[in-house]
């Protein structure tokens, strides 16, 4: 049986190899958060465009520092946005706010902090000031023509704010994947219906939906299938129209449990049928008719950690971007765990983060189906399958809920 991490390599090697190249489309620049860019990205001119004060301050010509303290006359004012056509001479400076440009002459800023101010028009300096203080020199940044995005780099904040910066809007990006999910199982009921004494409402569909939507995919929703051949034959066939399916429940080795022999006859090729985490182990990777298949456990926990832990990598690659790490982070563990050998442990946990960094703590829970046992968690604790006892302070990973970083 493959360990989690085999597992979740041979899914990022599979994929990369056989997806077909995502399309590219054209959209504007305030809708392309979390999305792959498409285009290498150039610089339109230098950034910045000019030599920029970093300070409120007094622009002046470092050199007349070299004698202390040292006068200078105020001879101009200059705010972001516009700018001085003079010369700053011997012992002149203008007084200059954040972001606007540095006049001809001046090397330097020195800050309103650093001034003695003896009259309205004039200002003494009792320090010395050193070339290029507090000035940005144009193209310090970036050269006009160079390049700052390459294809395939995930759009955040930051790169907004830097697309935005060249104009490049609108901007070429990859499109997302669009995932089929198909919930499995006669006790499953959509959320409006009243479920019956035996019956759970669909409470998968849901999760799934918001995981594929935090791996940047758009989502395909089936609803359910029941246990049986015909009605899990249609919804596959369904699902096939999607850029990758996401299957939950009917994995395992039950009577009913009917998902692996549906799903061979429409040819998947079968890369695992299980892996070796509690909760989650028996989980289904395979592939056909040029997209991944995913067959995740029923059980809502354990669909939530084989989504994170195999789906979601697959889901970048196939939004035109590389799989992102596993958010984990070591914490330090405030009780002591005593988990089977044998399996890998993702515990549902509770991460604080005090002054000496994160704690972790278990959160009580009653198995893989229990879901308001998990609403108290942020994170799993990571417990490996050799090493299943561990004393409080010790530091142990966490693998971070992704929706709530």
């Amino acid at each position: 049986m493959l360990s989690w991490h085999e597992a979740r390599e041979r899914v990022i090697a599979i994929v990369r190899e056989r997806m077909r190249a995502p399309r590219v489309e054209r959209i504007p620049l305030g809708r392309a958060l979390g999305r792959a860019i498409a285009q290498p990205v150039f610089a339109d001119r230098d950034q910045p465009a000019f030599p920029r004060s970093i300070r409120d301050g007094y622009a002046i010509r470092s050199a007349d520092t070299s004698s202390l303290p040292v006068e200078f006359e105020i001879i101009a004012e200059i705010k972001a946005g516009s700018a001085f056509d003079g010369e700053i001479g011997a012992f002149q400076a203008a007084r200059i706010m954040t972001g606007a440009p540095v006049p001809a002459g001046a090397d330097a800023v020195v800050m309103l902090e650093h001034v003695r101010e003896i009259s309205p028009t004039r200002i003494a300096v009792d320090r010395a000031i050193a070339p290029g203080l507090h000035v940005v020199g144009q193209g310090a940044e970036a050269r006009a023509g160079a390049k700052l995005l390459d294809p395939g780099r995930r759009i955040g904040f930051g790169e907004l704010a830097l697309l935005a910066e060249i104009g490049c809007s609108p901007v070429r990006v990859f499109r997302r994947p669009r995932v089929a999910v198909l919930a499995t199982g006669d006790e499953i009921v959509p959320l409006e219906t009243q479920p019956g004494p035996f019956q759970i409402r669909d409470t998968n569909s849901v999760s799934l939906a918001a995981q594929i939507a935090l791996s940047g995919a758009s989502v395909a929703s089936l609803g359910r299938a029941g246990d049986s051949v015909e009605a899990l034959r249609a919804g596959i066939k369904a699902a096939l129209r999607a850029d990758a399916i996401v299957l939950s429940g009917g994995v395992s080795k039950g009577k009913y449990d009917l998902v692996e022999d549906v799903l061979k006859e429409f040819g998947v090729e079968f890369h695992f049928d299980s892996v070796a985490i509690r909760p989650g182990r028996p989980v289904v990777f395979g592939w056909c008719a040029g997209k991944p298949v995913f067959g995740l456990p029923g059980n809502p926990v354990s669909t939530m950690v084989t989504f994170e832990l195999f789906v979601t990598p697959a889901l970048d690659l196939l939004s035109g971007a590389e799989p992102r790490p596993l958010p984990l982070v070591s914490a330090t563990l405030s009780v002591p765990l005593n988990e089977k050998p044998g399996l890998a442990h993702f515990l549902p946990a509770r991460l604080d983060w005090m002054s000496s960094g994160p704690e972790a703590r278990p959160v009580a829970w009653r198995g893989s189906g229990d879901v308001a046992g998990m609403a108290q968690a942020n994170a799993f604790l990571v417990v490996p399958a050799d090493r299943p006892v561990w004393r409080a302070g010790e530091a142990i990973l966490a693998l971070v809920r992704r929706d709530l970083l």
